[in-house]
């Protein structure tokens, strides 16, 4: 219903302003008896094949939403009845920043894709913690965090312990995202050195802590063989638990949308079924030249059993959507549960 019926007519209005509004709706329904128990029955799938150990965390399934949807940690308890394995938040900086100018999310449905620049728009991580220390559910939940755009590189580091720091009790795992193409100068980020310097000294915190929290690194699908070499090396340098691969694109290649309505969009990081080969070829990388030292999260194009199934070959051990959820429906993560366990 929702691919034939419903996301025709979402699909009518601009992209952000459905965003918002489809999360007004969740929101009200929530506050009506019984609904949150309908939606689980209707989109919560679970076996215990599904049941996955990661990073030392149980996740319930493998399946889960990437950061990008939930920026400020509003719709965590709604989210979960969605059959989500757990949640990303975020990305989350330390100040509230508004992001960049409108309009900023496009739709490519010829290619069941998005084109974002939204520039990291949040409510600051005080207002994301807070969020999450009155959530209502028990799903895990990971911490997506970055920098302001007005913090210079050199700077960088603060402002990514500021978030660790506020968001260390109420996340089960963080993610340090340098690779969002939509902050000028964020990706320089990426670099060895830079990023060894980054990565050692929030490891160093976290290893502080009594309980330590899993960290993971998530990386641009453009990056040469060559740096994805520097990646490895860095994890196993550092430390940190792992990584998430990938995010969104700069590239434009083989799009079936006209090269002049691409022109029109301008910049922006292209996420959905475009994505998917290149984020599996990142993701079999990883893990084949690596020995599977660390565990891989796979993300980018998503939107059917077989590319899900395609991810968990390459060596994913977890898996997240969004673009495939927009196009799809609150139904995917289910599906893609469904299909999991009866590879």
């Amino acid at each position: 219903m929702y691919k034939f019926l419903i996301s025709p007519i979402l699909f009518l209005f601009d992209a952000e302003r459905i965003h918002y509004f489809v999360c007004e709706v969740l929101h009200i329904a929530f506050k009506i008896p019984f609904i949150p128990q309908l939606l689980r029955s209707l989109y919560t799938y679970e076996h215990p094949d599904l049941v996955q150990e990661v990073a030392g965390l149980r996740f319930r399934n493998p399946i889960g939403l990437a950061a990008g949807f939930d920026k400020n940690a509003e719709m965590v308890d709604q989210l979960e009845a969605l059959g989500f394995g757990f949640i990303e938040i975020g990305t989350v900086t330390p100040r509230p920043q508004p992001g960049n100018d409108k309009p900023r999310l496009f739709r490519l449905k010829s290619d069941k894709a998005l084109i974002n620049r939204m520039g990291f728009n949040n409510k600051g991580a005080t207002v994301a913690a807070a969020k999450l220390a009155h959530r209502k559910s028990k799903i895990l939940v990971g911490g997506n965090i970055g920098k302001n755009k007005d913090t210079p590189n050199e700077n960088a580091l603060s402002d990514y312990l500021i978030c660790f720091r506020e968001l260390f009790d109420v996340v089960d795992y963080f993610v340090v995202n340098v690779s969002s193409p939509n902050t000028p100068g964020l990706r320089d980020l990426q670099e060895k050195e830079p990023l060894t310097a980054l990565l050692r000294e929030l490891q160093t915190k976290n290893k502080e802590r009594f309980s330590p929290k899993p960290i993971f690194l998530k990386i641009a699908p453009d990056l040469t063989f060559s740096q994805l070499d520097d990646i490895i090396d860095i994890i196993q340098q550092t430390g940190i638990a792992g990584v998430i691969a990938t995010n969104t694109t700069i590239s434009r290649k083989d799009l079936r949308t006209s090269a002049s309505e691409i022109e029109k969009i301008g910049a922006g990081g292209l996420s959905g079924a475009p994505l998917a080969h290149r984020s599996t070829e990142v993701i079999r990388y990883l893990c084949d030249k690596s020995n599977h030292a660390f565990p891989v999260i796979g993300v980018g194009g998503i939107s059917s059993p077989e590319s899900a199934l395609e991810k968990r070959k390459a060596g994913a051990s977890l898996l997240q959507i969004y673009t495939g959820f927009i196009y799809e429906g609150p139904g995917l993560a289910s599906k893609l549960c469904k299909a999991l366990v009866s590879k």
